[in-house]
């Protein structure tokens, strides 16, 4: 099985921030985050790619810590 990466919005300590606008899962999701998003390890490495070449927004997501919760 491939290793993947979880994207949970709502665990991200940036949700409704302006830096939420301008993640690359709101870029490609176009719709709230209702539901994490799932991205195995070559689509990671397409999204950086993407990102290095300013096609995309970078992936911004920071995962909460239980004391930020």
């Amino acid at each position: 099985m491939a290793e993947s990466l979880l994207i949970d919005c709502h665990q991200c300590v940036l949700e409704n921030t302006d830096a939420c606008a301008d993640c690359v899962v709101t870029f490609i999701c176009r719709t709230e985050a209702s539901s994490p998003v799932v991205v195995d390890l070559a689509e990671v490495r397409a999204i950086r790619m993407l990102d290095a070449a300013g096609l995309v927004p970078p992936l911004r997501h920071q995962a909460r810590t239980s004391d930020t919760a």
